[in-house]
């Protein structure tokens, strides 16, 4: 299923006109597993979180710079479901939702999801400089790169509007 996904990712960005550049590597499930066999690769790496609200009333993906350290609490006040609210969504979730399990949670599978997820990301991924952002292309044995123009338009065609989250502001 996830080489089907992963053409299917890979049409549409060839549809809208994207180009990227794509690294095999092992499977990998943390950030500190992926990073030496992407570390030549210069850009924003990301790090994705599925998480749900504690009443499952809403799922949100989280994509950050790979090695930013996400505070649920803060994140969840600053996305207005207060503190203490949102949880990591269990894979089954993940799977109906995105089409992705364990380990391959990635702002690429938006175009899977039916308008259920809401997808927040680093302002620090989009406005850090970088000349690509890389992700898992619906598998986590390959990384995947694309400019942070290029993201935001493949993000858009699939019906998501990012909320761009300033992770280093304090919350007032």
């Amino acid at each position: 299923m996830a080489a089907e996904l992963r053409e299917q990712l890979e049409r549409r960005l060839r549809d809208l006109g994207i180009a990227t550049v794509t690294a095999e590597h092992p499977q990998v499930f943390t950030v500190e597993e992926m990073m030496p066999h992407v570390q030549h690769m210069k850009g924003g790496h990301s790090k994705n979180l599925f998480l749900k609200d504690k009443k499952k009333k809403g799922f949100w993906l989280v994509t950050v710079l790979h090695n930013r350290q996400v505070n649920l609490n803060e994140l969840g006040k600053k996305l207005g479901v207060g503190s203490g609210n949102l949880r990591f969504a269990d894979e089954n979730a993940m799977l109906e939702k995105l089409g992705v399990g364990q380990g391959c949670a990635t702002p690429l599978a938006l175009f899977c999801d039916q308008g259920d997820v809401r997808l927040v990301l680093d302002a620090a991924l989009l406005q850090g400089g970088h000349e690509k952002v890389y992700f898992h292309p619906m598998t986590n044995s390959a990384t995947m790169g694309l400019s942070p123009d290029d993201f935001l338009k493949f993000v858009r065609s699939t019906g998501h509007e990012p909320i761009i989250v300033h992770f280093d502001e304090e919350i007032k």
